[in-house]
């Protein structure tokens, strides 16, 4: 049972990230972002496809731009769905060449490169635009989750789960009215 009279107990948060993993070095992730509350914020799912509204159409422009942003960055398959983002991201090696094998926190800040700062980039700059739109409300969860894409077929696997997402929303478990 957690002791709630300890506050700095209160405050802690339980990182979803893989404890031994170094999100700077060069890999593959499929990433997932949850808008606040499960909003609907980005569109609807017309005819088993995504139309994007106009905030909808600034997260599909910000993930394409943390690849032109960003020498390390390439983004693979991703979709915009109604209430959260699904996206392949590649870390690769560096200007010169070198893996990066630091740790992703150096005096409690993430290194930049790594995974969680393009992710907190991508959701900074999503939010800017969006609230330039007259949007006041926080956009996204907190966090985001991420898995390691470990092997071609598991990549094959991801592309067409994100390609099929639009035509699987009434069952999607991010859908609040598939929910059951």
């Amino acid at each position: 049972m957690p002791d709630f009279d300890n506050a700095s107990a209160q405050h802690r948060r339980r990182s979803i990230r893989l404890r031994d993993l170094d999100y700077a070095t060069h890999g593959a992730y499929f990433v997932t972002l949850v808008t606040h509350e499960r909003r609907e914020l980005f569109g609807s799912i017309v005819d088993e496809a995504m139309d994007l509204n106009a905030a909808g159409r600034i997260v599909a422009e910000e993930w394409l731009r943390c690849a032109e942003l960003r020498s390390n960055v390439e983004v693979d398959q991703f979709v915009v769905m109604p209430n959260h983002f699904h996206g392949i991201i590649f870390l690769l090696q560096d200007d010169q060449g070198i893996l990066r094998n630091a740790p992703t926190r150096s005096f409690g800040s993430s290194m930049t490169g790594s995974l969680p700062v393009v992710i907190r980039n991508f959701k900074g700059a999503v939010t800017r635009r969006i609230c330039e739109l007259g949007f006041v409300e926080p956009v996204w969860q907190r966090n985001y989750f991420e898995r390691v894409i470990r092997n071609e077929r598991e990549l094959q696997a991801i592309r067409q789960y994100i390609i099929d997402n639009p035509r699987q929303w009434e069952m999607d478990k991010e859908n609040p009215a598939g929910r059951v």
